[in-house]
């Protein structure tokens, strides 16, 4: 009779079906209806945004861990995904080279210096459009109009209602066809791939929920119209993609809701009383900043643990 044999590992034990691989590829998938729609209203010119940030950023993933000696991980979807939301956040006439040059940053600065996927403590994706602004503000911040090669430079709503009291009608904003980056325009390709990832559980909803109810309520009791704060610039593209990052984000159920509810927080207030139309940016690089402290704060209490 053989003696059967004690397998000792570490932990975990219990293991899911779900991998990094499936998890952003299905991500990555939600996400094409927003591509799709950009190309739709941009034209061939968004479609190479697109790809130049995805190639470049695949590519510069393959050279650091080429370089670092690590195994060579760019086909679990992790870049491709930072470089279609970098894509998303670019207007639609920026220079290819501009683009490529935000997805070597996203990747390098923003990931990779920090020892890869998982330990990153910024989204990379808004790390490389950080850079962009503030290389190259005056080309981050021309717009046009959907219409391809006949397209016109126009203010984005956000803009046009900050700086000249005009008002975008909500089905413009719902559609897309609007002025503003790629993934900004149609708010309903990015609410059906939201509603999917949070279907699929690779989303809290309470995140989201924080903090675009946030920005809803400080939008009317401020005598804003929260409809539109809600559909226009980057809240949907930020609060479903970008601020719900597994990585970037806290761990714990109420971390969340403080999470989500500090970004809507901070956006409102640069909206409605800063110099910038718009501050999804700054609201979600802040409080990734936070969420190691929100993470201890929140953490649950030990069965039998004494607190001192």
């Amino acid at each position: 009779m053989s003696n059967p044999k004690l397998i000792v590992t570490s932990s975990p034990h219990v293991r899911d079906v779900d991998t990094i691989p499936r998890i952003m590829h299905t991500v990555n998938l939600s996400l094409i209806p927003a591509a799709l729609m950009a190309v739709y209203f941009f034209g061939i010119k968004a479609f190479l945004i697109i790809l130049t940030c995805v190639v470049t950023s695949v590519l510069t993933e393959w050279v650091w861990q080429k370089v670092r000696g690590k195994k060579i991980t760019i086909m679990d979807g992790s870049a491709i995904l930072t470089g279609l939301l970098l894509a998303l956040t670019l207007p639609p006439r920026l220079p290819l080279w501009m683009a490529a040059l935000g997805s070597i940053v996203a990747i390098s600065l923003g990931k990779q210096i920090f020892g890869g996927l998982g330990y990153n403590p910024f989204n990379p994706a808004l790390v490389g459009r950080a850079f962009l602004v503030a290389a190259f503000s005056v080309e981050m911040t021309s717009w046009y109009l959907p219409g391809g090669a006949d397209a016109v430079a126009s203010a984005t709503p956000l803009a046009a209602m900050k700086m000249s009291g005009i008002a975008t009608d909500y089905w413009s904003l719902f559609i897309g066809n609007i002025g503003g980056s790629l993934g900004e325009t149609c708010a309903l390709a990015i609410i059906l791939g939201g509603i999917y990832l949070i279907y699929k559980g690779y989303v809290d909803y309470r995140i989201p929920v924080g903090y675009l109810g946030t920005v809803a309520i400080l939008s009317a009791v401020f005598g804003r119209d929260p409809i539109f704060h809600l559909l226009a610039g980057g809240l949907m593209l930020g609060g479903f993609y970008m601020l719900t990052d597994m990585v970037t984000s806290p761990i714990t159920k109420r971390g969340r809701w403080i999470f989500g509810i500090g970004a809507g927080l901070i956006l409102t207030m640069i909206r409605l009383f800063g110099g910038y139309p718009e501050g999804v940016l700054y609201s979600i690089l802040l409080m990734n900043m936070a969420t190691p402290l929100i993470n201890r704060y929140t953490r649950p209490r030990t069965y039998g643990e004494v607190k001192r």
